[in-house]
């Protein structure tokens, strides 16, 4: 039976089966819901849909593998030793329980979107200047998805058809470019469909992923909301061990704010190198330009903390809602870390930002602005190519989102290699989280 999983609500409570936390095992498909109060001490509740007055959210037929697998809701992550190694990207061994075929998927997800205009081409630039390395790059994806309820319900794309923003075929729209360029690490803002899209999903393709949603989500104010939205970031599991996760909840002098980050350390399988990913979304709009510099900052602390003031190389990806003129920008591009802004080498000079990474037209009129980076490490890391970005034809006079494309903002991949340095240093394994109701998926 479908079955829709419902949190208790300042604008309603329905509650049957009282499920564990963490976990929640539904045979159907499964929509979800999510309100406070309060947002740290909440429980999940299962509810048949029929009787909750809900519909479930489905894609392709009920015969599809792919729809199979979107309508089981979440388990705990298969255990990461029982991922199967390969030489190639997700070369899943599909003699085990609950794997899939990406290549399959892929096919799924385009015959959704068969009505749709193709999506466009984007080549990646190579960037080597050694090209003695033995070892596979490290790719990474950077991309804010934009929340199925803020796009819908409040974000306000006046030139975007309504069609283009269905979950049904969007969410498709996002796993094709997912799939398409075969991230080892994927970081992503605006996450609200996490435990009934992504995670069942992706970690039957072999990533492991950790979600950290906003305390006061603006999702929450939709009506029939799939939840606060939030980071998620995702990592392959046999290219990599996690040494430690933190979920940090980023502070504006000594206030706790509305926006999250995720740290983790991760030990590479095949260098044996340790490093540290960080995935952030920092607050939105103008005149809140002192806030991101403040939240920014505490980042910055927090990182120097985790990576022992950059003894760990770093990467870290975000929404950071500022264009490089900003205090925030410049934070970054100065810090003790050493960090450089991985989409600065497309430019001719190697020192300027692309032109724009979110094109969108509102209500309030047409905004095209740069606010989406990798920043890493340059001791330690260099970048060997990056993804180029749609240009202005291609992106069309209606900008984004669109038919062709699901977010308001452009994904952004990079692949990274280590420089030859001393051995990695060691750490014990541990797991610490600082004001996150969640543990790693």
């Amino acid at each position: 039976m479908p079955c829709a999983v419902v949190l208790q609500s300042r604008h309603k409570v329905e509650a049957l089966d009282l499920l564990c936390q963490r976990t929640a095992h539904v045979t159907g498909p499964a929509t979800f819901y999510f309100c406070p109060p309060p947002l740290w001490g909440f429980t999940w509740r299962r509810v048949p849909a029929r009787r909750a007055g809900l519909s479930a959210c489905s894609m392709g037929t009920g015969t599809s593998r792919l729809y199979d697998t979107l309508s089981k809701t979440v388990g705990p992550d298969p255990d990461p030793g029982s991922s199967p190694q390969r030489t190639g990207y997700l070369t899943v061994d599909l003699g085990l329980p609950d794997s899939l075929d990406p290549q399959e998927l892929l096919e799924e997800c385009r015959a959704v979107l068969r009505t749709r205009p193709p999506r466009f081409q984007r080549d990646f630039v190579d960037l080597r200047t050694d090209l003695t390395s033995s070892h596979r790059p490290i790719r990474v994806m950077q991309w804010n998805i934009l929340a199925q309820a803020l796009g819908e319900g409040k974000d306000n794309f006046v030139q975007c058809p309504a069609e283009a923003l269905k979950w049904e075929e969007r969410k498709c729209l996002i796993l094709e470019e997912i799939l398409g360029y075969q991230p080892d690490i994927l970081c992503l803002q605006e996450v609200d469909h996490f435990f009934d899209t992504f995670q069942p999903l992706l970690s039957r393709l072999g990533y492991r992923g950790t979600f950290f949603p906003k305390p006061w989500s603006p999702c929450l104010d939709v009506e029939h909301n799939n939840g606060p939205d939030g980071c998620a970031l995702f990592f392959l599991r046999d290219r990599f061990e996690l040494v430690e996760s933190t979920n940090i909840r980023l502070m504006a002098l000594t206030l706790k704010t509305n926006q999250v980050a995720i740290a983790q350390t991760l030990r590479c399988q095949e260098t044996g190198r340790l490093f540290c990913v960080a995935v952030t979304h920092l607050k939105a709009r103008t005149g809140w330009e002192r806030l991101r510099s403040a939240q920014g900052s505490d980042l910055l602390r927090n990182l120097c903390a985790i990576t022992r003031g950059a003894e760990i190389p770093l990467i870290v990806c975000g929404d950071f809602n500022a264009e490089p003129t900003e205090e925030v920008y410049r934070h970054f591009a100065t810090s003790s870390l050493n960090l450089n802004s991985a989409y600065k080498l497309l430019s001719s000079d190697g020192q300027t930002e692309p032109p724009y990474t979110t094109w969108k037209v509102r209500a309030s009129g047409e905004a095209r602005h740069t606010l989406d980076y990798i920043w890493y490490s340059q001791r330690a890391l260099r970048v060997e190519s990056a993804l180029g970005l749609l240009t202005e034809e291609q992106i069309g006079p209606n900008r984004l989102p669109s038919l062709h494309y699901p977010s308001d903002h452009l994904s952004l991949v990079c692949d990274f290699g280590f420089r030859e340095d001393p051995a990695p240093p060691e750490v014990p394994a541990r797991t610490s989280d600082r004001g996150s109701p969640r543990e790693p998926q």
